[in-house]
């Protein structure tokens, strides 16, 4: 598949939207990319120009204007690392002009503007990669296999734990961090569908039920010790169509930061697979414990791939259906209710709030694929449910 503005084989041009914070793991994957002739850093478009100096070399074209970018630098990708409420807006303005784009997690604020995105993007015709990166590790694929052939018998459920730490910076960071809506438009940040989005979303594919139609329902507890809108201590339980439990819980007030993780348990043993690190220990009855490790797969690198070779994508629009059946959920939650001030304490020197005993707590839902609430934490609100006739359009 090529472009009459890209001769076969040369590097695809690329344009970068969003080249700040998170944007800068980008400008270094491409550049790694440019190195081994895959592609080639056509343009940046930042409403305030990069210099120099804070890019790092000599600078790509730039504008603020978007699409005149795309056009201008005849970009066959476009890499979209950019406010999540931009997200929808931005893909189809790329897929209108024939672009193709590997969109940032999570792909859009609300279901309806994942699915304006996924419709809009299909009907252009042109191929989407969203930027769940966890999914590219050989792990889920390995894993999957481990769970076909039995080795850990009957799965009757999937958890996933993340406990990190933020300063409250973080939340400080750009005007939508740490809000559900911004000047009436929905953002819907929060620990689980934002920073520990991955653990939703890996828990989800190795459960097999990526897509929305494999929800049957869903229930959030979402609370905050910061002066946020959003969560930033919750937990969701999915219940998926085939009857199967997907509980994930997350913290950004942990008393330690840990490695986020998901867990397969089965009635013979269990999976655990930290998935940053693309490492995996099994453990199951009459044997000994097996830890693995396995490569991944780049998704910029595996957009080219299907561009030029039609390897198949790794995490198209579809595939993240179920994901956003959980945002979606955490949207029409009530708002995260605020801990007492008694629960949390601020870490002197570290300006972060703490919440102490959540990292066990975290690590006991996983194990149990139990909510906050059932396993006693004082604080915890019984969970909001929310049955799901699940609209898949």
């Amino acid at each position: 598949m090529t472009s009459p503005r890209t001769a076969p084989g040369a590097p695809l041009p690329v344009v970068l939207a969003g080249a700040r914070g998170h944007g800068r793991w980008h400008v270094a994957n491409i550049r790694r990319l440019e190195a081994e002739g895959l592609v080639r850093l056509a343009g940046i478009c930042e409403l305030t120009p990069l210099t120099e100096d804070e890019f790092g070399g000599e600078l790509p074209e730039q504008s603020d204007d978007f699409g005149a970018l795309l056009e201008s630098t005849g970009a066959r990708i476009a890499v979209i690392c950019t406010p999540i409420p931009t997200h929808t807006d931005l893909a189809l303005a790329a897929a209108g002009r024939g672009v193709h784009i590997l969109l940032e997690k999570p792909p859009a604020p609300s279901y309806a503007e994942y699915r304006r995105m996924a419709d809009g993007v299909a009907a252009a015709g042109v191929a989407c990669q969203i930027g769940f990166q966890s999914l590219g590790s050989h792990a889920v694929p390995a894993i999957r296999e481990l769970v076909a052939e039995g080795a850990v018998g009957r799965v009757v459920g999937i958890g996933g734990a993340g406990a990190w730490v933020r300063p409250e910076e973080y939340f400080r960071r750009a005007p939508w961090a740490g809000r559900r809506r911004l000047n009436g438009v929905d953002v819907v940040d929060g620990a689980l569908t934002n920073p520990l989005a991955h653990a939703v979303a890996t828990a989800l594919a190795l459960a097999g039920s990526t897509r929305a139609e494999d929800v049957a329902g869903i229930e959030t507890e979402l609370l905050r010790a910061n002066d946020i809108e959003s969560d930033d201590t919750s937990c969701v339980r999915v219940t998926t169509a085939r009857g199967g439990s997907v509980t994930v819980a997350a913290t950004l007030c942990a008393e330690r930061a840990d490695e986020p993780y998901v867990m397969v348990h089965g009635t013979s043993g269990r999976i655990t697979f930290w998935y940053k690190q693309d490492r995996v220990l099994l453990q199951r009855a009459d044997h000994g414990p097996e830890e693995m490790r396995f490569g991944r797969t780049d998704l910029l690198e595996n957009l080219v791939a299907h561009l030029t070779d039609g390897t198949p994508l790794l995490v198209a629009p579809d595939e993240t259906g179920a994901f956003m059946q959980v945002v979606e959920a955490i949207r029409e939650a009530p708002d995260p209710a605020p801990l007492p001030d008694g629960v949390w304490r601020h870490v002197p020197g570290e300006n972060r709030r703490v919440v102490p005993g959540v990292d066990g707590l975290v690590a006991a839902a996983a194990d149990t694929l139990s909510l906050y609430s059932e396993l006693g934490a004082s604080w915890a609100l019984p969970a909001h449910h929310l049955p799901k006739e699940v609209s898949t359009r």
